[in-house]
């Protein structure tokens, strides 16, 4: 009976279809399990469409935190990821 489910780049490699396709499959994991689900993925389109709370590093620093909607507009991460801010 695990309480938590780590994955680490479960997206790698995969095309748009094959990512949506997995999308659903860990939405389907967390409510069927009632799963805490900690993810490390590059694929921003998982990230914004599974995760309730964000962590974003920066060479091993925390820059940001919050809701997907926060991180997606937040300076630091911005500059960081974008080299640019908006």
């Amino acid at each position: 009976s695990p309480s938590i489910l780590f994955l680490d780049e479960p997206a790698a490699g995969m095309n748009p279809q094959e990512t949506a396709e997995l999308t659903q499959l860990i939405k389907k994991i967390k409510q069927d399990y009632n799963l805490t689900i900690i993810l490390i993925e590059h694929d921003m389109s998982l990230v914004m469409n599974i995760c309730e709370r964000i962590y974003v590093l920066d060479y091993g620093r925390c820059i940001a935190s919050g809701t997907a909607a926060q991180i997606k507009n937040d300076k630091n991460v911005i500059k960081a990821y974008l080299g640019k801010e908006n």
